[in-house]
């Protein structure tokens, strides 16, 4: 029988899970499932492949390592004959220390736990994922895999920031995240349109946070998210683009602390700031509120102008894709998106488009769209399977 691999991806109020058999072609999923609204009202969700699906709530207080704890119980019991393998965990700060997933130990855990002011709503839940899951299953291996890492390889004119050289040589440079998504797309992507993939392709992840990434060769050459998760696109709550004068200004003037000045930044800005009305694409869309309204059209416009300056970056693209909850499933943002690139050659399928088709890009387009849905979790399967050595079992 295959090795099992658990996943775990802890965000801020959600910590998604999977089960895999590691399977030679590619990780099997068995199961997957989440504890969503944690802070609100937390409920806890399965779906076996090809089975039955548990939905059910739980307690209202519920903290992260809880969450956790509940989710390997419930894994134990519903599969009481499959031993886990191993255990790989999204991180998504790796700073310069990390360029590739590693097996965690102790010492390691101390060094992630130096970039939580880099990625303070993610990194503290991604850290209390794995102490949960070493003290749930203490001989099995711990495989952190980096959201960093997959943008390791960039060239010094896209990573440096223009401050003294002494700051870049302590690590104060553009780091990029959303890597395991990238890495699954640009994967993907080989598989749907080789000869494209080859090429220039842009890949715009737009979920509640949101970036955008330039790959040649399927390699990662520019992103626009930089030495935090704050950098490029407006995100759900996260501010994006701005200049830091202004963030001097809000210090000096409005006496602002750094505790205060980062709660704006990551929880009170971007769509949720903009709107006055919610975080969420949906409601947004929904909404009749005029600032509901020029929020959306603030996160198109921010899209169109982050597209064309990567596109400069890597002397044009062959392939636009589209993934992540908002690139996914919305057809109003990604129409505003390409049709406000059509200078460049992109021409909508309107009819394809409304229905999320995989290509929604019209026949006469130079350059195809893809609509790709991403899977972090079977990168972080993948990742873990090689790291920890396992047994890849033919199906």
């Amino acid at each position: 029988m295959a090795d099992r691999v658990v996943t775990l991806n802890a965000g801020s109020s959600s910590v998604k899970f999977a089960l895999f058999a590691a399977d030679a072609d590619w990780p099997r999923l068995i199961v997957s499932g989440a504890v969503e609204g944690l802070g609100a009202k937390p409920r806890f969700r399965a779906a076996i492949v090809d089975g039955d699906a548990s939905d059910r709530p739980l307690a209202a207080k519920l903290t992260h390592k809880q969450a956790i704890a509940a989710i390997f119980e419930w894994i134990e019991d519903a599969y009481p004959a499959a031993a886990v393998s191993a255990i790989g965990h999204r991180v998504v700060h790796g700073g310069l220390s990390f360029a590739a997933p590693i097996i965690v130990d102790a010492e390691t855990l101390a060094e992630l736990r130096e970039f939580i002011p880099l990625a303070p709503l993610h990194q503290p839940h991604n850290i209390a994922g794995i102490e949960v899951a070493r003290d749930a299953f203490p001989h099995v291996p711990q495989v952190a895999c980096f959201d960093t890492a997959f943008h390791r390889g960039h060239a010094f004119v896209d990573d440096a920031y223009a401050l003294p050289y002494s700051y870049y040589e302590r690590g104060l440079r553009r780091f990029g995240f959303h890597g395991l998504s990238y890495e699954y797309i640009s994967r993907r992507l080989r598989t749907i349109d080789p000869v494209h993939a080859e090429g220039g392709v842009i890949i715009a992840h737009l979920g509640n946070g949101a970036s955008l990434c330039a790959m040649k060769g399927g390699r990662s050459i520019a992103t626009s998210m930089g030495f935090s998760a704050l950098e490029g696109l407006p995100m759900g709550t996260r501010c994006g683009q701005i200049d830091p004068g202004l963030l001097l200004y809000l210090l000096q003037s409005d006496a602002m602390t750094p505790e205060e000045l980062s709660h704006l930044l990551y929880e009170r800005s971007g769509l949720l700031g903009l709107s006055g009305v919610s975080h969420d694409m949906r409601t947004l869309e929904a909404s009749e509120d005029p600032r509901a309204q020029a929020a959306i059209a603030y996160f198109i416009h921010r899209i169109k102008m982050e597209i064309a300056a990567l596109a400069a970056a890597i002397g044009g693209f062959d392939a636009l894709v589209f993934t992540a909850g908002i690139g996914e499933h919305s057809p109003r943002v990604r129409a505003g998106v390409v049709e406000g690139l059509g200078w460049l050659g992109l021409t909508l399928d309107t009819a394809a488009n409304s229905r999320n088709d995989p290509v929604i890009s019209a026949a006469q387009s130079r350059i195809p769209v893809f609509v790709t849905p991403t899977d972090e979790e079977a990168m972080i399967a993948r990742h873990t399977i090689e790291t920890a050595g396992l047994t890849a079992a033919a199906r």
